[in-house]
């Protein structure tokens, strides 16, 4: 059973975008993902994206990402929301995820623009609504043209929220204009999937975050976002300001493997990363400590 929703907040306000751990021999790490799992719902989030690109979903099978539901389910689920990322860029593979999902006990799905075949508006709207009748689970859709190629527009995104199964948006579009109209016309819950702007998406009607510094500053984040829904804008802003450094330090280079090097730094469950990624430089990994002190992080 998924912890208690409202329509307006599905997924709860803050959400990790978690990392998949592997063994030192690149396998798996079924036990490190409960473990790290639990320590970030212990540490204030509502809910975690499973097998999303933070999750290296590019090089995790398809039987390796429903063990990984299955296991983090085991550990958090009935303290967490567990979204599965489905997305692809081959509806009928993304199909094939989503209904593997449902099996595994997922609460919800997550599913990213089609990337590199960069469909045209109709292509995505008949995608993402095939996703959505595929399965009972709600549906959160991913919108980052700066990685897929192309945006969901505006207009598609509210035809989109038409069906009952989707129910929210993850946006890392980077543009508040298009933000703003998006959440006006659809009514859609919005979350934030770009960790500096945050506090801005909020200001223009977002409900939360899905994070992927979140891995190390969960509780500031949920303190800022509570902070702003409760009318203490100065408070909201100078947590922001604050955690500037770790914003602009975890995305100095690509996110996962600043985020497996952070992680690996407190001692918690990450691993090696799978081929093209790569682990960071002693001089990127020496950034990244100095980057996260500054943002208040204890290593």
């Amino acid at each position: 059973m998924a912890p208690t929703s409202t329509p307006q907040i599905p997924f709860g306000r803050i959400l990790t975008a978690m990392v998949t751990p592997f063994t030192a021999d690149g396998a798996l790490d079924l036990d490190g993902a409960q473990r790290l799992a639990t320590h970030l719902v212990d540490a204030g989030n509502d809910g975690l994206i499973l097998n999303g690109t933070t999750g290296e979903s590019p090089t995790t099978s398809d039987a390796e990402k429903s063990d990984l539901v299955r296991a983090v389910l085991e550990a958090v689920g009935d303290r967490a929301h567990i979204v599965a990322g489905v997305g692809t860029n081959d509806t009928h593979h993304s199909i094939e995820l989503a209904r593997a999902a449902q099996k595994a006990g997922a609460h919800g799905l997550l599913a990213v623009t089609p990337y590199y075949n960069k469909p045209p508006q109709e292509g995505l709207y008949r995608h993402f609504a095939a996703i959505a009748d595929a399965t009972e689970l709600p549906v959160m859709l991913y919108d980052i043209p700066g990685r897929s190629g192309v945006p969901i527009n505006t207009e598609t995104i509210v035809r989109l929220a038409e069906h009952p199964r989707i129910v929210a948006n993850k946006d890392a579009k980077g543009d508040l204009g298009r933000a703003s109209w998006g959440i006006a016309q659809s009514g859609l819950a919005w979350y934030s999937g770009d960790d500096m702007l945050n506090l801005p998406l909020l200001s223009v009607g977002a409900v939360g975050f899905v994070s992927v510094v979140g891995h190390v500053v969960t509780p500031e984040l949920r303190a800022m976002a509570e902070a702003y829904t409760s009318g203490d804008i100065h408070k909201a802003l100078e947590i922001h300001q604050k955690l500037l450094p770790v914003f602009t330090g975890m995305f100095r280079t690509q996110g996962v493997m600043t985020t497996k090097a952070a992680l690996a730094l407190q001692g918690l469950p990450a691993g090696p990363l799978r081929a093209p990624m790569i682990e960071l430089s002693p001089e990127e990994t020496a950034q990244l400590k100095s980057d996260l002190a500054a943002g208040g992080v204890q290593l």
